[in-house]
């Protein structure tokens, strides 16, 4: 058995980040870049105005103005200003090399095709010049950024149409349990709705990835040997519900163990969720979770999560930490670190009156969990303590 420290340093060092895969540029969203990326053009890639208005080839001496023409935004037509011309010109076109400056609709008169000034201007106002975002062969963004929507409209406005990214692992998941029956069928004595893998596929899918494979097998070593075979086979990561305990109906140990899983830890010292299994399988990493539902997601939070997201490239995976004040004192006996449902308010943090590891009720409320050191038995009111959120 291991302490919540060790567990997740054993975790870290027996995971490996993805390998690169292409990705288009419409399909990369929440994808990690796996090189830097570089702009292949000057962006803008001429001179454009920032403005409605009029560019000028203007000179100190001239207050008015021939207009000569008109630049829409998208127009390829070029204009050879002399000094005392105009051209009507629009946000985002391009603006004539011959002009020094554009200037707002609503600082000049028009008569006919003669415009006045009615304020001073500045050389170069309203010109975006050539590169002004980004230059040709500048880095537009660094491996390990998450592609955003800002992201994706930014790469695309450069022209680019696949990246390069973290590929995301391929998960599946596999449920233990012949009490376990699916919602929407009668229950019979002694049977309840298998709820575990809905959950980790919410769980997975609400931090990005993508839709895990879902399995369930009955208790019985045969079929949860060839389950784990076969999803070895093809997949990065395995998530284990239930089956992971000493009962006499939990064959989820020895059948990893058939499978050539290696077992990296067995048990940690906390609660709840103290029946956490993390082995690998060459580059295959396996978490056989508790099947009590609210130990179930303390362990993909703690344990599971962290590889997955270190897996996508992502720099500092896990839970965001933070320190809050207790809302009331607690106490508990020493020797198993507590994760504890909470919910946060300001700078105080209460702890949820259901700590049950059978139920979510109070977790589905939750939006972060206390961690308590395993040597620390009190602690007051007011007292500081480490927040993992949730949400």
């Amino acid at each position: 058995m291991v302490t919540v420290e060790e567990a997740i340093k054993l975790i870290d060092q027996n995971t490996n980040q993805g390998p690169a895969e292409n990705k288009k540029l419409e399909d990369a969203l929440n994808y990690i870049l796996f090189s830097d990326v570089f702009s292949p053009i000057d962006m803008p890639p001429f001179r454009q105005s920032a403005m409605d208005g009029y560019a000028l080839n203007f000179q100190a001496d001239l207050k008015s103005f021939e207009v000569i023409g008109e630049i829409a935004a998208g127009s390829s037509e070029l204009f050879d200003l002399k000094p005392g011309e105009a051209v009507r010109i629009f946000t985002g076109a391009a603006v004539p090399d011959s002009a020094n400056v554009v200037v707002q609709q609503e600082i000049v008169e028009r008569k006919e095709n003669k415009i006045s000034l009615m304020k001073e201007i500045q050389i170069a106002q309203n010109i975006r010049p050539r590169g002004e975002q980004i230059s040709h062969n500048e880095v537009a963004l660094k491996k390990g950024t998450v592609i955003n929507p800002a992201a994706l409209g930014f790469l695309t406005t450069l022209g680019l149409t696949e990246v390069v990214v973290h590929r995301k692992p391929a998960v599946a998941i596999l449920t233990t349990g012949s009490e376990l029956v699916k919602p929407g069928t009668p229950l019979k004595h002694g049977q309840i709705y298998e709820s575990n893998s809905v959950m980790l596929m919410g769980a997975l899918m609400n931090y990005g990835f993508e839709k895990p494979t879902m399995v369930k097998v009955k208790d019985d070593l045969a079929s949860t040997s060839q389950a784990i075979e076969n999803l070895l086979a093809e997949h990065d990561f395995i998530l284990i519900s239930g089956g992971i305990s000493v009962g006499d109906y939990d064959y989820v140990k020895e059948a990893l163990t058939q499978q050539g899983v290696q077992e990296i830890f067995y048990k940690v010292k906390q609660k709840p969720g103290k029946p956490v299994f993390f082995g690998r399988k060459e580059n295959k990493l396996v978490f056989a979770l508790p099947g009590n539902p609210a130990s179930a997601l303390t362990c993909f939070y703690v344990y599971a999560l962290p590889a997955l997201q270190k897996f996508s490239g992502i720099s500092q995976p896990g839970l965001q930490k933070v320190k809050l004040k207790l809302n009331k004192s607690f106490a508990k006996k020493p020797g198993l670190a507590h994760f504890l449902k909470s919910t946060i308010s300001g700078d105080i943090v209460t702890i949820s009156d259901s700590q049950s590891s059978a139920m979510l009720n109070s977790f589905a409320q939750a939006d972060a969990m206390i961690y308590l050191p395993a040597d620390q038995e009190n602690f007051p009111e007011n007292s500081t303590v480490d927040v993992l959120l949730i949400r």
